[in-house]
């Protein structure tokens, strides 16, 4: 097994913090690249929410790009990522107050204002067009977490009774998988129903799906025919073009490290990244201070 990938904070010159990386690519059913443990579990977090989107995407012939988008997103609180949720809300006939979960810290008190208000209106959606009540979908019993459990064992292709679940941020259901069945789900999307119109709205609409400092966002502005959403203590999931998935967790939960952990780890599969390879450590003046650089990647 090779080594995680290590990635430096450096200050002028100084390391100040390593954080390793586990990573995994997946094509066709097979591990393609690695460093670190393929096998290690943790929980998807916000990075299910492109396979969370497939129950809403079966159940709608009709939905934007920026509805989709926004149901796959962990926004920023921009107007137009506001303005996307509340379109989704309306096809659910929903308000705020029927979103079920709680606000969030340096934002606005509206529940709308939380970073997964459109994954949750998406929730609402799909409720109003299967006839489902709204009220406590997001427990594990409800129908629209049965179903999202469904499309993520399908996906991973795992018996869905081998998947712990345990409760995110936002108050829904999460699951866990390997590193390399997130990564074999996401090498899989594309080819499952609905799947297609997921990744094509997230390719169209990356502004709303994160923000311009995301690993998942600058991967999308710099990769053509890549997507990418990053989930909560230091996941990030991928997929390519020529049906590669991938998967990265940083052990200390940092997501600062994923840039240029993905650059060093894709570049042996010819995907080049310039712009991810090296970050910028910033102060409050917006001064450039440090780097995040990666030093070395281990791959099978």
């Amino acid at each position: 097994m090779a080594e995680p990938i290590a990635v430096e904070v450096r200050r002028n010159g100084t390391v100040e913090a390593v954080h390793r990386v586990h990573a995994v690519a997946v094509r066709g059913g097979e591990v393609v690249a690695a460093a670190g443990d393929p096998s290690l579990t943790c929980f998807m977090r916000s990075a299910s929410k492109p396979l969370q989107a497939l129950p809403l995407v079966r159940s709608h012939d009709d939905l934007t790009h920026d509805e989709l988008a926004i149901a796959c997103a962990s926004h920023r609180d921009t107007p137009e990522q506001v303005a996307a949720v509340r379109a989704l809300l309306a096809r659910a006939e929903a308000t705020e107050d029927d979103l079920e979960l709680g606000p969030q810290e340096g934002r606005p008190p509206e529940r709308i204002h939380n970073n997964c208000s459109g994954n949750h209106a998406g929730m609402l959606a799909l409720c109003r067009a299967r006839g489902w009540p709204m009220q406590g979908y997001r427990l594990l019993e409800h129908p629209v977490q049965q179903a999202c459990r469904d499309v993520h064992a399908d996906a991973a292709e795992v018996d869905p009774a081998e998947m712990r679940t345990g409760t995110d941020g936002c108050g829904i259901v999460t699951f866990a998988l390997t590193l390399e069945r997130m990564a074999h789900a996401f090498s899989r999307l594309e080819s499952l129903d609905g799947g297609d119109r997921v990744a094509g709205a997230m390719r169209v609409r990356p502004d709303l799906v994160g923000g311009p400092d995301g690993t998942d966002y600058l991967l999308m502005q710099a990769a053509p025919g890549w997507l990418a959403k990053g989930g909560a203590e230091g996941l990030l999931c991928a997929a390519g073009p020529d049906g590669v998935g991938v998967a990265l967790k940083t052990e200390d939960g940092a997501s600062r490290a994923h840039a240029p952990a993905l650059a060093s780890f894709l570049q042996p599969l010819e995907v080049d990244l310039p712009d991810l390879a090296t970050r910028p450590v910033v102060n409050t003046r917006g001064e450039r201070v440090g780097d995040l650089v990666t030093t070395g990647c281990g791959s099978v």
